[in-house]
């Protein structure tokens, strides 16, 4: 089992997508709700009973999908939309395939209004991303979008980086399948409803869900939805939610990494989970109600759900392989890059990817996976001013289905090891003025990590570490608990500033060493249970003459400034003692 889950970690690192095993070879008839008789259709064939070309361009592309006619359409090569965001409305009866490796729909996608018997395979859909939106609030870019159609199969695809959902079915569409696709690195996958009937049945199994952050799936108000041997991996917000008068059932699929991993929203939601792996995740894992009887339904084989992330990672997407992760990856909000966004540049970084991200304003929330190793993200000018990338989710918000965010509200999470962050600013621009509380701006995990010449601006808990963290010549600003977390965190020559009455530290084990506090308000350096030293370092006339708070071991060195002092509430360290609070000390080997 450890050595499946090394090898699901390094694919996930490189983005490679091996050819597909034996097993997931692409059927000719759907299976699931959309291989069913129903609605005067005989399960779903698409443009079978029509001739096959063959496209490389858009016009052709557009002239067979939105034919009266059945049609298998194989794209070739990369297809280019314009306008950019332009969604093809597919007519009935249609097959659109990916001829071989390398087929793809770039910035833009599908639109399946009202019709029928669609099959959309073996296609990376990609691209469609409006800079700057990370919410996809300003333009309905998706992938693929159904409203009303039935007897869809959405099979052997890649979907990524569009500019709202990669995959909506909604209002009503019924009798659908979606099956071995790979949804990755964007914040909303795979969303079901958009309705007040409970209509809609949809069966989807053996997809890998990586690097998104919510609609894991999402899923409102269905008649019946079956989720099996699906690999959800790597996602910020929360797993597969059943919302409404929804009824899911969830089996055999393999969650890691995932917060809230299985989630019954409404009290007429209803979910049955059986047989599934919880690997790494936390929070929520409902079973409410009955649900249904997939098996009443149609015939299914479920894979034994440890064999679910090597089965799903070798199967899933295109067929063929896809180019091996970057060395360099530049973003820009201006289209001068590689992607628009830190997280997608992320989503396509390896082991030792550097990203060079261009002066802007990037608004969005960027996860650096747990996977990941040795990746650099620099600012391209230098200075740290000059790239900002900004979010605004308080730590004590409230969830949309309960509960609070925790650290999972942090601007920038850094969960792998090996990580540099040089250059940039990380904001959480929460305006705590209506609901006081924290807001972190870098949260990171159980890794190393650095960072170089970087802003944190946030409010209370500005930086919480929870692995071996290395703040160097950085400015840390908030007010209550700026730094802290159970983890181990170093700040050598930064310049710490209190915004209000407060305290600099509080819990896990905290260096600082070096630096320069300043601030207006009265500030204590630490409290609670953890562990901190300040040494040689200035401290300014807003540090408190008591400054320690809580049963800590705290202890400072040689300090200066009007701030400082020696007495029996400050407790000092020896040189001998000294000695032994470094950073090398601190940190281990680098």
């Amino acid at each position: 089992m450890r050595a499946a889950r090394t090898a699901v970690a390094a694919l996930v690192a490189a983005l490679v997508l091996v050819p597909v095993p034996a097993q997931a070879e692409p059927r000719q008839r759907a299976d699931g709700f959309a291989g069913l008789n129903a609605l005067g259709v005989d399960g779903t064939t698409g443009g079978a009973a029509g001739p096959a070309v063959t496209v490389d361009n858009q016009a052709d592309l557009e002239r067979y999908a939105t034919a009266a006619e059945p049609y298998v359409i194989k794209v070739k090569g990369s297809i280019a939309m314009q306008p950019y965001g332009k969604e093809i409305e597919v007519a009935s009866d249609k097959s659109i395939v990916g001829l071989g490796a390398g087929a793809e729909i770039v910035q833009g996608g599908f639109f399946l209004n009202g019709v029928h018997n669609v099959i959309i395979r073996n296609l990376t859909i990609r691209d469609s991303y409006v800079p700057g939106d990370w919410d996809g609030k300003s333009k309905d870019f998706d992938g693929v979008q159904m409203d009303g159609a039935h007897h869809v199969w959405i099979d052997h695809n890649h979907f990524t980086r569009t500019g709202d959902g990669l995959l909506d079915i909604r209002k009503d569409s019924d009798y659908v399948t979606v099956s071995w696709n790979v949804f990755s690195d964007h914040n909303k996958a795979i969303g079901v409803g958009w309705t007040a009937n409970v209509v809609t049945k949809v069966t989807m199994h053996h997809n890998w869900i990586r690097g998104t952050h919510q609609r894991n799936a999402s899923i409102d108000n269905t008649e019946a939805a079956h989720w099996y041997n699906n690999y959800v991996q790597d996602t910020a917000m929360y797993g597969t939610m059943i919302r409404g008068s929804g009824r899911l059932v969830v089996e055999n699929s393999y969650y890691q990494s995932v917060p809230d991993p299985i989630v019954a929203k409404d009290p007429a939601s209803q979910v049955v989970q059986r047989g599934n792996v919880f690997d790494g995740t936390w929070g929520r894992t409902d079973s409410a109600g009955a649900a249904f009887d997939p098996s009443s339904s149609y015939d299914y084989i479920l894979d034994p759900v440890a064999r679910v992330p090597a089965i799903v990672t070798r199967g899933a997407g295109p067929l063929g392989r896809q180019r091996p992760a970057p060395r360099r990856i530049t973003v820009a909000l201006d289209g001068t890059g590689d992607f628009a966004s830190v997280q997608a540049a992320v989503g396509a970084a390896g082991p030792g990817t550097v990203i060079t991200v261009k002066p802007g304003i990037y608004r969005e929330m960027v996860r650096v996976w747990k996977g990941l190793r040795d990746v650099t993200i620099r600012g391209a000018s230098g200075r740290a001013e000059d790239v900002v990338i900004t979010y605004e989710l308080p730590a004590n918000g409230a969830k949309f289905y309960g509960g609070t965010w925790g650290t999972d509200s942090a601007t920038v999470g850094v969960l792998g090891s090996g990580i540099t962050v040089e250059d940039v600013t990380v904001q959480n621009s929460y305006d705590e003025s209506a609901a006081p509380g924290p807001a972190p701006a870098v949260h990171t995990g159980a890794g190393r990590s650095s960072f170089d010449r970087v802003r944190f601006l946030g409010n209370e808990g500005t930086f919480q570490a929870d692995g071996r963290a290395y703040l160097r010549s950085c400015y840390v600003e908030g007010d209550v608990d700026i730094v802290g977390g159970a983890g181990t965190t170093v700040l050598d020559r930064c310049v710490i500033r209190s915004l209000a009455p407060g305290s600099v530290t509080a819990g896990g084990r905290v260096l600082v060493t070096g630096s320069r506090l300043e601030g207006d308000a009265a500030t204590s350096l630490g409290r609670g249970d953890g562990q901190a030293v300040v040494r040689d370092s200035w401290l300014g006339a807003h540090v408190k003459d008591d400054p320690w708070e809580g049963a800590g071991r705290f202890a400072e060195y040689r300090n200066t400034g009007p701030g400082a002092a020696v007495n029996a509430d400050r407790p000092q360290l020896t040189d001998e003692q000294a000695a032994e609070h470094t950073p090398e000390r601190y940190l281990g080997r680098r």
